[in-house]
């Protein structure tokens, strides 16, 4: 019997949160790294945000994993959170909130490319390639320098470390149909925060990010950036976006990908300051065209099947 389907408020609602909140979670990143270690910040947020997704499963009823399933969980962990979150709040040191949002946009186009190459469940195509190369050439265009002046450009090192975040995240997709994992997604989710926050924890230590700071020196308007992005990123964002992908298609809910990075943009002009200029906008229209053609570009009949056997591959792994 199919579940009812929710008033058109609350998915609305949901919809807002997901492309509002998370876009605008990137100028709350770059308000907290100014003052508190990147590594650091990010660990506070995931550790936290972690144990209490971790908690309310557990006091729902929700089984906790079992030891092969914190293995899966704190592998995809490593990749998301350590790799991904970590150079993504490390590059908000160097690059606008704006910018760091369309980099990390390329996640489709990577997540493309090893299927392609990879996992061969896609084949490259005249659309496809022409979009891969419509991604890059915007990449380019943030980054580049086009004359002797490199005003407006992105900082080559922060834009690096985006473009690998981005490439860690396509490989955890990847890896994220083979690894044992929860059944609850939610709990899924939860323990692959836990364990990336403490693997954070750990970086940031190794790092001497713990050396020479001091928390009653941190503003409050850092800390009020922290506790946005646990409560509202992490929480409500996750927590709307599950609940999403259980009354809507996928390809809808998966629009957010679209809209973050323009918001991430708006929000950074309008709040943070950021400057808006050509580059920006043309870089942008050429990383958001690429995507939204990547996702949207239909697979075969055979590239199904592929698509079918390597999930059914992976769950007998």
């Amino acid at each position: 019997m199919e579940s009812k389907r929710p008033p058109t408020w609350q998915l609305l609602m949901a919809f807002a949160i997901i492309y509002f909140v998370w876009g605008s979670t990137f100028l709350a990143i770059r308000v907290g790294v100014r003052e508190v270690p990147p590594l650091l910040l990010a660990g506070l947020r995931f550790l936290i945000a972690g144990v209490i997704l971790y908690t309310w499963m557990r006091l729902k009823g929700t089984p906790s994993p079992t030891a092969r399933q914190w293995a899966g969980a704190s592998s995809l962990a490593l990749l998301i959170f350590v790799f991904d979150y970590g150079c993504l709040f490390w590059a908000e040191q160097r690059v606008p909130s704006g910018i760091a949002a369309v980099m990390l946009a390329l996640i489709p186009v990577f997540m493309t490319l090893g299927e392609i190459i990879v996992l061969r469940t896609q084949r490259m195509t005249w659309r496809l390639g022409i979009a891969l190369l419509v991604g890059m050439a915007g990449v380019a265009v943030l980054v580049g320098r086009f004359t002797n002046s490199s005003q407006g450009a992105a900082d080559p090192l922060g834009a690096a470390a985006l473009i690998f975040a981005a490439i860690s995240w396509s490989i955890a997709a990847s890896f994220t149909r083979k690894l044992p994992l929860p059944e609850s997604k939610v709990m899924s989710s939860g323990a692959q925060m836990l364990a990336g926050g403490i693997l954070l924890m750990i970086a940031a230590a190794l790092f001497g990010e713990f050396r020479g700071f001091h928390a009653q020196l941190v503003s409050r308007e850092a800390w009020l950036a922290l506790a946005y992005l646990i409560v509202f990123g992490s929480i409500v964002g996750f927590t709307a976006y599950v609940w999403l992908l259980h009354h809507e298609s996928p390809t809808r809910v998966g629009t957010y990908a679209y809209v973050n990075p323009v918001v991430a943009v708006v929000v950074g002009y309008f709040l943070g300051g950021e400057s808006i200029g050509p580059r920006t906008v043309v870089g942008t229209v050429l990383v958001l065209v690429s995507v939204v053609v990547i996702t949207t570009t239909p697979k075969t009949a055979l590239e199904k099947q592929q698509d079918i056997k390597a999930r059914e591959v992976a769950a007998d792994a």
